[in-house]
């Protein structure tokens, strides 16, 4: 039996050994991988990475917005992230009279530029490995209930002495490995981030939806914003007297470039990875869940781009909500692909045999271990038909924006029929809510939704069954069968289409109104989703991703006692993370092989294909293109737009920096091959690749584009 499993374990293990362009790593602990980065060629230490005790890198990186990463580039708080990340706040600006979408716009001075209210950012201050006290508790007798409300006493006591150490202080207390480590952040937040400058979208969303996810790309996809404080440097709500911020670390941009097998780092925060799920979490991902959803989206888009290439502003109205529909329904389509090319399932279920069979080479590690698979394969057979409902109403019932709205108001009228509320929570949620629906509508399109509404009740009707669809359904078959004019009937009937009638309604909130709203049309079916997922898909779904997710703790346990000198990391949730790999083209399949980088030359050559219209660049990018005014961003007669490398990224990496070996600026990160979308569950070198904004393209577009040498100036650029 020995020899048996070290044959199976040295065969499995060439399989899954440790890429060195493969990781998300803690920043704390880049000490671990330093030696490995500089045989690569990194030129810095690990302290110059992160550090407490001095300015590090991690100083001039903010988490932007939530879900992107942006970095300073100056001594004034000025930063850069992608424009897909700032794209709610410049459409939030623009107006069919003032499109900055469509004709981007260039602060000459800094009281030009646009506040942005809600919009945040947040420095690391520190991250501290607490995982002792976390767990200092924990006893192996506890239910998993007594378990959580350990842990969460423990770190609420730590949440609650670390943002007390500074202004604007907040903190969060994170489980990795599935909760076998937990690490406390500490961040800075800032909350005035005033727009400074963006391209025009044919610029910063060149390409659109027909490049996103792939290469070669040609996208000038950044954004410019700029971090105010007040007079002592500390985090401040906006006011006209903040004074931009004074960053401990701006990043020096590099104007040298890349060439094919230099060293790059990204520096940000990935969102989400699923690198430890089993054999059966990919068939089910690739066979049921991404196959569904994906048509779902499918649809949803060709609705929108029905109403939207004729009405210009519907076109403003949903740009941003085309691009959130777009971007996951492509990533799905790569992610599938390349998880079936790469035969996931397959490479899974070899690296669960060698665990099967290094936990029977003893009785200890067989009563730990053996039951695992066994119980995955039980619980993911259950798990697969609720799953499918989960997927429908997130996707189908949530994508109808009437039904998503009304689901908001759920609480507000369950504390209105109750005699006894508190008024004064009553009004503060009511005041919360008429705040939420002046914002509703002015991106909110009756007739598109009336669409989106017939199209999801027909996909649902027919995918999901019977004994989970909610009884209207079953009865407007029986009466009619069309969905359109169940559309039609429903959206003329609902005060939920009519925001002057919300308004009124919410304004005097009482018991009378708000059975009013129980009433409504929308609301009612809203509800009876609801109902129905609540009282029979809910409860047990939980239990089931519960129970994986403690199967997963004692899984991943195991695979790092199996595999002792493996250097694992932790999957991404959207906590600070090093990346780190080379720049290289790659051959997606055969008879195909890519470059590492593209160049103005294509945004020209793609501008010939006259019946795509993302391929439509504005007429002062043409002019400088067709009379080589480059400036300084000229190399060997063009200028570099983009490149690839293998730096292990996801969602979130959106607008990290992407340093050189010298901690330099060279680009911006902002996609990934879609070959490469699968990285979130199996990473292939040979496959994955990041796609990066050349910063030499940024400051071309900023100083021969837009003219905004004020902007240029404020920056340190080493040629």
């Amino acid at each position: 039996m020995r020899k048996s499993f070290l044959l199976i374990l040295l065969a499995v293990s060439l399989t899954f050994r440790g890429m060195a362009d493969e990781g998300m790593w803690i920043p704390m602990l880049i000490g671990k991988n330093i030696a490995e980065m500089q045989r690569m060629g990194f030129k810095l230490t690990a302290e110059d990475i992160y550090s407490v005790n001095k300015a590090s890198l991690k100083d001039a990186i903010v988490h932007f917005g939530g879900g992107c990463t942006g970095e300073l580039i100056s001594a004034e708080g000025l930063l850069i992230t992608n424009h897909h990340c700032g794209y709610p706040e410049i459409q939030s600006h623009s107006t069919v009279e003032n499109n900055l979408l469509a004709n981007g716009f260039w602060a000459s001075s800094k009281a030009e530029e646009l506040p942005n209210p809600g919009l945040k950012v947040r420095f690391l201050v520190r991250m501290d490995d607490v995982t002792n006290l976390v767990l200092k508790n924990i006893a192996p007798s506890m239910t998993e209930q007594e378990r959580a409300k350990s842990i969460q006493q423990v770190a609420d006591s730590l949440i609650a002495k670390a943002e007390k150490e500074g202004i604007g202080y907040e903190a969060s207390i994170r489980p990795f490995y599935y909760g076998n480590q937990y690490y406390m952040f500490v961040y800075q937040v800032f909350e005035d981030v005033r727009l400074v400058g963006t391209p025009p979208e044919s610029i910063g969303k060149f390409g659109g939806d027909t490049d996103n996810w792939v290469w070669p790309r040609h996208t000038g996809d950044f954004s410019l914003f700029r971090i105010y404080a007040d007079k002592n440097n500390n985090p401040a709500p906006y006011s006209p007297s903040n004074v931009p911020y004074k960053p401990k670390k701006f990043f020096k941009i590099s104007m040298k470039g890349v060439n094919e097998g230099d060293f790059t780092l990204v520096y940000g925060f990935p969102g989400r990875t699923q690198q430890f799920i089993t054999s059966h979490a990919v068939r089910l991902l690739i066979d049921q869940s991404n196959p569904h959803k994906i048509n779902l989206r499918d649809i949803r888009l060709s609705i929108f781009n029905k109403f939207t290439e004729s009405n210009d502003t519907i076109a403003i109205k949903y740009a941003a909500k085309h691009a959130r529909v777009a971007n996951a329904w492509k990533k799905w389509i790569g992610e599938t692909m390349g998880l079936r090319r790469l035969d996931a399932v397959s490479k899974k279920q070899e690296q669960e045999s060698m665990f099967a069979a290094w936990a029977a080479t003893n009785p200890e590690l067989k009563e730990r271990y053996g039951w695992l698979l066994p119980t995955f394969d039980r619980l993911y057979a259950e798990l697969a038909p609720l799953s499918l409902v989960v997927d429908y109403r997130n996707e189908a019932v949530y994508g109808v924006e009437m039904l998503s709205f009304a689901s908001r108001f759920e609480r507000l009228l369950s504390m209105a029929l109750d005699p006894g509320v508190d008024k004064g929570k009553l009004a503060e949620q009511r005041n919360k809510l008429v705040e939420y629906v002046r914002d509703f509508f002015k991106d909110f399109e009756l007739s598109v939704d009336r669409e989106v509404f017939a199209a999801m009740m027909q996909a649902y009707y027919e995918r999901i069954p019977q004994q989970l669809q909610p009884e209207f359904l079953g009865k407007f078959i029986q009466q009619s069968g069309n969905w359109r004019e169940l559309a039609k009937q429903i959206y003329s009937q609902t005060a939920f289409a009519d925001s002057v009638r919300v308004l009124t309604l919410l304004n005097d909130i009482d018991s009378t109104n708000a059975r009013e709203f129980l009433n409504d049309p929308i609301f009612s079916i809203y509800f009876e989703f609801e109902d129905l997922y609540r009282k029979n898909v809910q409860k047990r779904y939980f239990e089931i991703t519960d129970s994986l997710d403690i199967l997963y703790r004692t899984y991943v346990e195991g695979l790092m006692r199996m595999q002792p000198d493996k250097r694992f990391f932790p999957d991404a949730n959207s906590t600070l993370r090093i990346a780190y790999g080379k720049v290289g083209g790659f051959a997606p399949r055969d008879g195909v092989v890519y470059d590492y980088y593209t160049t103005i030359d294509g945004i020209y050559e793609k501008s010939q294909q006259r019946d795509v219209p993302d391929y439509v660049p504005p007429k002062r990018l043409i002019e400088l293109y067709q009379t080589k005014d480059f400036g300084p961003y000229a190399v060997n007669g063009t200028v570099p737009v983009a490149f690839i490398a293998s730096n292990h990224t996801t969602g979130g990496n959106s607008g990290s920096p992407v340093l050189d070996a010298e901690g330099n600026l060279i680009g911006v990160n902002f996609d990934r091959c879609w070959e490469s979308t699968m990285s979130d569950v199996m990473f292939d070198p040979n496959y994955c690749r990041n796609i990066s904004l050349d910063i030499r393209y940024a400051l071309f577009v900023i100083d021969k584009y837009a003219g905004a040498k004020n902007l240029i100036n404020e920056m340190v650029i080493l040629q």
